[in-house]
């Protein structure tokens, strides 16, 4: 195994590039704690690496998350410090948000300084996520009472990268609706013809997998297509599309019969984090001209996604009884906040799912059902989750700040509470707007598809010469000479 990958908290968005990573990395090999207890894996995850990683000679790359201190790991195992050492950045601890200031551990941040000290090239999932963690650096380091080291930034800054995210989009269309489906078709077919011109059916020439990966870019391609008239034709993409959908999930039939995702209640009563989905109150017999506006808030049930002003405009949209369906989904970990238990019991039948899917095809069902994805996040250098429900059609909504003008359009942005309730109220009254939308953004430079050629790149030896050059040389005196 040539390629050592390592994940100090093994879930979430880090499971998800971990796995992607080891199944489509040749020569690659994981090891990973649980997703549990962050705190403590980003201060002693390093020296349970130590021992429970084999030494091995043909390892010639270590990629890592930031939460593991790559600093310690390299000290107490020198013969993974000769490694080309990559440090992929999800989030940073310099401007993570904490509720109290006095609460922000001056150590989780000095040690991600320090494994950029030391790794040979050090990757950011968008470019807001590391400006903003270059940029505050000295103000960080200032919190040292004395003897504060100087032009920490300008010795990282040369290492650093910026690959987004890789999200490997699945075929969805299995799961949506007809309305959303029909965007699907139309911009697929279109886009297929032009770039396929008299190869006519080629789904049926391919191997299935390809043909799954074709689908999905094509389906991606759906959101960088836009603004142009698309007509429905029966040859090309269309018609293979049709046969490998033989028993949608989305018709009123399918959502009336209960089905293993359709369960009201998986787990016991008195768990307030329960699995609570109703998708057949989204039928009813009702065209989608009639449905309630059904919105989506697909987070982590922590205090930095801000989930007290999500659902604080929810209740106002309930006072004023205005008709919609909410499912709120995301991983919850060892403390939630109470805010869940009481905004489930305030907004009543309002709710169609409650609670963290285990599923992908549960996950993306919902999302795929959804209208509307909204984020009130506090927090944010990437968002995997609002990328994934853009592509399987909802309209977002994001914050006017953090990384969401990176990713999104401005129309899809708003800046206060206020503006966020006026928005939902228009789509409430009239949801049509949103199902008749077509996203304004791409997609598609998120995808696998697009990243892949930079991450096999990056995930390849280079000559040591690389990073032990005259000017590596001189960075080192000169950093010894500040500390």
């Amino acid at each position: 195994m040539s390629v050592l990958l390592i994940e100090a908290f093994y879930g979430g968005s880090h499971k998800q590039l971990m796995d992607l990573l080891q199944e489509e990395i040749e020569d690659s090999v994981l090891f990973h704690l649980p997703a549990k207890k962050w705190h403590w894996r980003a201060r002693t995850a390093a020296l349970y690496f130590m021992q429970s990683v084999p030494v091995n000679p043909d390892y010639r790359i270590l990629f890592a998350s930031s939460v593991l201190n790559l600093t310690e790991l390299v000290a107490l195992r020198p013969d993974l410090g000769k490694l080309k050492k990559v440090l992929y950045f999800h989030e940073n601890q310099l401007t993570y948000p904490v509720q109290k200031c006095q609460e922000r551990d001056f150590q989780y941040g000095y040690n991600q300084i320090l494994s950029c000290l030391v790794a040979d090239v050090v990757v950011f999932n968008s470019s807001y996520n590391m400006e903003s963690f270059l940029t505050s650096i000295e103000k960080f380091m200032k919190l040292m009472p004395d003897h504060r080291p100087k032009d920490l930034e300008k010795l990282i800054r040369p290492k650093c990268q910026v690959f987004y995210f890789p999200v490997k989009f699945p075929d969805v269309s299995r799961f949506m609706p007809e309305h959303k489906l029909d965007h699907v078709e139309k911009s697929a077919c279109t886009k297929g013809n032009e770039e396929d011109g008299a190869q006519g059916n080629w789904c049926m020439d391919m191997p299935s997998q390809e043909k799954e990966d074709r689908t999905a870019d094509l389906i991606e391609k759906n959101h960088s297509n836009l603004g142009s008239a698309h007509s429905k034709t029966q040859s090309g993409f269309c018609t293979p599309l049709e046969e490998r959908l033989p028993n949608p999930l989305t018709t009123e039939e399918k959502l009336d019969k209960p089905t293993s995702s359709q369960n009201t209640n998986t787990c016991p009563k008195d768990n307030n984090q329960c699995v609570t989905l109703n998708l057949c109150k989204v039928s009813g017999g009702l065209d989608h001209q009639q449905k309630a506006l059904h919105l989506v808030w697909p987070h982590r049930w922590e205090h930095d996604k801000d989930p007290e002003s999500f659902f604080k405009v929810l209740l106002k949209m309930k006072e004023m009884e205005l008709n919609f369906h909410v499912s709120v989904l995301g991983e919850t970990f060892t403390d939630v906040p109470d805010v869940f238990s009481e905004a489930k019991k305030a907004l009543g039948s309002s709710v169609l799912h409650w609670g963290y899917l285990p599923s992908k095809d549960d996950y993306f069902q919902v999302l795929c059902m959804a209208d509307v994805v909204i984020s009130t996040a506090k927090h944010e250098f990437f968002g995997v989750a609002m990328i994934e429900a853009v592509y399987c059609g909802c309209y977002p909504l994001c914050p006017k700040a953090l990384v969401y003008p990176e990713i999104f359009p401005a129309e899809y942005l708003y800046s206060t509470p206020e503006q966020l309730f006026k928005r939902l109220r228009n789509f409430c009254k009239k949801p049509d707007i949103v199902r008749k939308h077509l996203y304004k953004g791409e997609m598609a430079r998120f995808s696998w598809a697009a990243l892949r050629g930079k991450f096999r790149s990056l995930l390849t030896t280079e000559p040591k010469e690389r990073f032990v050059t005259d000017g590596a040389k001189s960075q080192t005196c000169s950093l010894r000479q500040n500390l």
